[in-house]
């Protein structure tokens, strides 16, 4: 039994549907959006790494290096907002970052 194309697409489309329902559920804790954000961009990186597989290309995989790059950044930059905001009004929730406007 070997494992297609099609089982990584899928795999792939259930991470990215589960984080679309983790954003769309949960408004509140900015972490979680995080979260949900970063799992929805290794969904499309499971996609470019099969596609990449399959294709005998390894262009797929490169890119893949550049899309976590710029995730950890953001998730670095998104932790920092969110410490900065923990700091200043003592919660985390998204209805309370516009307390944050000078």
């Amino acid at each position: 039994m070997s494992i297609s194309l099609s089982h990584y697409l899928v795999l792939g489309a259930i991470l990215f549907a589960i984080s679309v329902v983790g954003i769309f559920l949960n408004r509140k804790n900015i972490i979680v959006l995080l979260m949900a954000i970063e799992l929805m961009l290794l969904a499309v990186n499971l996609n470019f790494i099969a596609f990449s597989h399959f294709l005998g290309d390894t262009a797929g995989q490169v890119f893949v290096f550049f899309i976590l790059t710029v995730a950890a950044a953001e998730s670095a930059i998104g932790l920092a907002i969110l410490v900065v905001l923990f700091r200043n009004l003592r919660t985390i929730h998204v209805e309370d970052i516009n307390q944050m406007k000078g």
